[in-house]
């Protein structure tokens, strides 16, 4: 006998953000077939055909009767076919075939194959982590995929090799039922292959910053940014290093905090790769020249939200090779979400925020041929002032000003080519002084809602609860009363001053360290 409305719970995202929805199914009296309502996508409204295919293997064909569909809230736009899992039980428990009590209580996560097999569907694993949030502690997702949301800490994971058995569980037929329990912390120690997580072998063995010859400013610097999350650009003649550098700034960051794991993690799994572990080292983005704003920044149309690569750099590194040569475009949309860490998409029908906490790291020419300032008697730049002026302008002034430490690398002297000899720190080492200099700094910051210091605001480092002493800042307050610096770049320095105390183990930083930091952003330091 059949119900007059079943419902099964789902789980829709919005970039990151998941809602839930009630998917209800009613039966009435009409020639047989099915209908979906409620703001489907293509991919979507093509569930109905999935479902009648699979149900009719099943031995329970819905097609004998006509199903309406409803996905609740039905003014909010659904995309993907994460949704049949849902759609098949709440049609099947309208046709009396299975009670209809605990879908509402389940979040149902797969896509069905035409024989009734249950399929990974994009984005499971923040499907996951949003059916915790909203109050769910099981979730039904295909066995194929089922470590994926096993990774996400309590909730209780039944994973179903296909339709029969989804069915066979809800009759109560558990005997060959399979719940795990949540263990995020535990299996996330694995590391996952770097083709999974689409960066460049950010975590390879391979790569060591001891590889880094002859440029010890430049690895010091990049310890500092590593310490305080500093945004960080590099201007020198090709050949310089400035990849090599970018490259090996990853692996000097330190793992990430569990909850910084879950975003990364999440964002990784908006792709159509099954996750089998946690991200635990920070990720790097590094986009192409040509890239358009949409693929650096991200964006969204009626057919879903689309992160771009600041969102799968966030809590790693943004790296911008050849950076004047980006669209000018691209570079100014990176100023907000530098100094607020999020992207907001704003579109007709979509609206939701995307994390984008990442490190910056631009590397540039002094100008089009390269060759401006070389040492190299050989190379002789012949670009006009006026034109390598030009160049450098592309990076505009408001993004620059968000950039904290200034670096100018020079080629390496053939002289130091062969010392091979000469002690340099690895990758290793330097990790273990950021790592303390990272727990120096959040034991400072406990309390407030920051944790390393390029998110700590200027009004509270020049408030009375760590301002410096007017001798220590005077460097300081000399080149911003000449207008060498703004209030945003006074502030700034001031968190670059704070990285260098914690990576030197002091308890706040003095005239040196204010100094240091001055100089590295490229003001005057006298």
């Amino acid at each position: 006998m059949s119900r007059a409305v079943c419902r099964a719970a789902a789980i829709t995202l919005t970039g990151l953000e998941g809602t839930a929805v009630m998917v209800e199914a009613a039966v009435s009296q009409q020639l047989p077939g099915m209908a979906i309502i409620g703001l489907p996508d293509a991919s979507l409204a093509e569930a109905k055909l999935r479902v009648r295919s699979a149900t009719a293997q099943l031995g329970m064909p819905v097609s004998e009767r006509f199903v309406t569909v409803n996905l609740s809230p039905a003014s909010l736009p659904k995309q993907g076919s994460g949704f049949d899992l849902a759609i098949a039980l709440a049609a099947l428990a309208a046709l009396g075939h299975l009670p209809a009590a605990e879908l509402p209580q389940v979040a149902h996560l797969g896509e069905l194959g035409l024989d009734g097999e249950l399929r990974r569907p994009a984005g499971l694993l923040p499907a996951a982590v949003a059916a915790r949030s909203l109050g769910f502690r099981r979730v039904m997702v295909p066995e194929a995929c089922s470590a994926e949301a096993a990774l996400v800490p309590d909730l209780e994971v039944i994973a179903m090799p296909d339709l029969a058995a989804a069915v066979a569980w809800y009759r109560g037929d558990r005997a060959a039922e399979r719940i795990t329990a949540g263990h995020g912390g535990e299996r996330g120690r694995e590391r996952i292959r770097d083709h999974q997580l689409g960066s460049p072998g950010f975590d390879d063995p391979m790569l060591d910053i001891a590889d880094v010859i002859g440029q010890p400013e430049a690895v010091e610097a990049l310890t500092v940014a590593a310490a305080g999350r500093h945004h960080l650009s590099l201007l020198g003649p090709p050949g310089a290093g400035k990849t090599l550098l970018a490259s090996r700034l990853p692996t000097i960051l330190p793992d990430l905090t569990a909850d910084e794991s879950l975003t990364a993690s999440s964002i990784a799994a908006l792709g159509g790769v099954s996750l089998t572990a946690l991200v635990r080292r920070p990720p790097m983005e590094s986009p192409h020249h040509t890239a358009s704003k949409v693929a650096v920044i991200g964006g969204g149309d009626s057919g879903g939200v689309r992160p771009g690569a600041i969102t799968r750099a966030c809590h790693g590194v943004l790296f911008l090779d050849e950076a004047p040569e980006f669209p000018s475009s691209v570079l100014d949309a990176l100023r907000q979400p530098l100094e607020s860490g999020c992207i907001e998409i704003h579109r007709a029908r979509v609206h939701t925020v995307l994390p984008a906490r990442t490190q910056l790291v631009l590397a540039a020419n002094p100008c089009p041929c390269g060759n401006a300032g070389s040492r190299d008697t050989a190379a002789e730049c012949r670009c006009s002032p006026s034109r390598r002026v030009k160049y450098l302008q592309r990076i505009s002034g408001p993004l620059n000003d968000r950039i904290d430490l200034r670096l100018t690398v020079q080629r390496v002297p053939s002289a130091l080519l062969g010392d091979t000899g000469a002690a340099r720190p690895s990758s290793a080492e330097l990790r273990r002084r950021v790592t303390r200099a990272r727990e120096a700094a959040a034991a400072r910051l406990s309390g407030t809602p920051w944790h390393t210091n390029a998110e700590v605001p200027g009004s509270w480092l020049r408030g009375p609860t760590v301002r410096l002493p007017r001798a220590d800042t005077a460097v300081l307050d000399r080149a911003y009363a000449r207008g060498a610096l703004t209030l945003r770049g006074y502030d700034r320095v001031l968190r670059v001053a704070w990285s260098i105390a914690d990576l030197a183990g002091r308890q706040r930083p003095g005239r040196e360290e204010i100094a240091q930091a001055l100089a590295m952003r490229g003001g005057d330091s006298r």
